[in-house]
């Protein structure tokens, strides 16, 4: 058995849960820059906020209707996702962290008489510990587990739990669900289905498996499997290494200077080299990439790549690379929108040959110091290529609605008096 815990609208839960003055008023969250509505709270849904909306077209509601309008606060996501799947793995001992708010759980071997009550207990603790809203779908795969979860989120009545144990009950909430609300069904698959006279889960539930493979893929007569009770998808308890690094953002504000896009490079090489450093792993290759905006009349996007003599962690050499790479992409003249660090070809640091003369001495301990000191919440130390703090208003993310990061900074801890 596997079960799929979902948070509720999560990143609206997020910034509700430590404002309880927003519980009555519709609360939405801006993507990057603030450009669009990417979270919805229940009661922006029921006015009719539109997923993917630009925030100016219903900035007018905050007026007429209260709505409250929050900049993305990866921060406090990030952290809040953290500590909700400490406590699953508290509660059972087979968790997959599937995306920030969902979680597969491996319940195999448990009687189940005790599923509903698990499920309760779950969704139970998670309010208690983290006071975030949860659905519970169980069932005997990954795929029918989903559309549980889906049913729990759907309907009031099921209290946000739903168990699939029973076949028929199986069979009844497919007939009630169009193809396209399966897990890995796309919109461009929901029509190719459809030609075939597959509108609802049942219908690809009782579909040839065999025959769905030969005219689509694998990933299809896997799907059609799960739906028929047939485990095909195990839990990834342990993911793989990462294959790169991607550091990279969208301006706040058009950058036309050298120096200011370097400033940005600069800071991306660092996060990208932290990551790289978490790892414990070296990179071999570097890209650096810039571009205006995608509907810039005077468009201009370019990469450049490079490769390393000998793979590194160090930032100070990650970053030398980053500008020489960016020497031969900058053109002036254009009003650039974004840039980004791409850092590939990986290996672990203990996996490598080495280079006599190639590494700089004392690098690791060195790199380890500034990590420590940066991660301690006690100080901060950059390279000077990143620029002052005066100089990252020139390009750094436009977040003007932002929330306080209430669980990561000890300078912005809630104070209850």
């Amino acid at each position: 058995m596997f079960a799929l815990v979902d948070c509720n609208n999560f990143y609206t839960s997020c910034e509700m849960l430590f404002r309880p003055d927003l519980r009555d008023r519709p609360v939405v969250v801006l993507s990057n820059n603030d450009g669009c509505v990417v979270a919805r709270s229940p009661l922006a849904k029921a006015m009719g906020i539109p997923m993917g909306v630009p925030a100016f077209q219903v900035r007018h509601l905050e007026k007429q209707a209260g709505l409250v309008m929050f900049s993305s606060n990866y921060a406090l996501y990030g952290d809040m996702s953290a500590r909700v799947m400490a406590t699953l793995e508290q509660l059972v001992p087979e968790v997959e962290a599937y995306s920030i708010d969902e979680a597969f759980l491996g319940l195999h071997g448990l009687p189940a008489t005790t599923l509903p009550s698990l499920a309760r207990r779950i969704r139970r603790t998670i309010d208690r510990h983290q006071g975030l809203p949860v659905c519970v779908g169980i069932a005997p795969t990954k795929t029918l587990a989903k559309l549980a979860n889906h049913a729990a989120k759907t309907w009031p009545a099921t209290q946000g739990t739903v168990i699939l144990t029973d076949p028929a009950r199986q069979q009844r909430l497919m007939s009630l669900l169009p193809v396209g609300t399966i897990w890995g069904i796309g919109r461009r698959m929901v029509g190719h289905l459809e030609q075939l006279g597959i509108h609802t889960a049942l219908d690809l539930a009782r579909s040839h498996p065999a025959t769905l493979r030969k005219r689509f893929s694998v990933v299809i007569e896997r799907l059609v499997r799960e739906l028929n009770g047939e485990p095909c998808l195990p839990l990834d308890l342990l993911p793989g290494p990462r294959k790169h690094i991607v550091a990279s953002r969208s301006f706040g504000n058009r950058v036309t200077e050298r120096r200011v896009i370097g400033h940005a490079v600069a800071s991306h090489t660092w996060r990208a080299s932290e990551r790289l450093r978490q790892d414990d792993n070296l990179a071999r290759q570097m890209t650096v990439y810039i571009r205006t905006g995608a509907k810039d009349p005077n468009y201009y996007g370019n990469a450049a790549s490079g490769a390393f003599a000998q793979p590194t962690r160090d930032t100070r050499q990650l970053l030398d690379m980053a500008h020489r790479l960016l020497d031969q992409l900058w053109q002036p003249g254009y009003r650039y929108a974004k840039a980004g660090v791409v850092l590939t070809d990986l290996c672990h640091r203990h996996q490598q040959q080495t280079d006599l003369f190639g590494d700089r001495p004392g690098s690791d301990a060195l790199m380890d110091v500034m990590d420590r000191i940066n991660h301690s919440g006690k100080g901060k130390v950059w390279l000077a290529g990143q620029g002052m703090q005066a100089d990252r208003k020139a390009w750094e993310m436009k977040r003007l609605r932002l929330s306080p990061s209430y669980t990561t900074d000890w300078q912005q801890i809630p104070e209850v008096s």
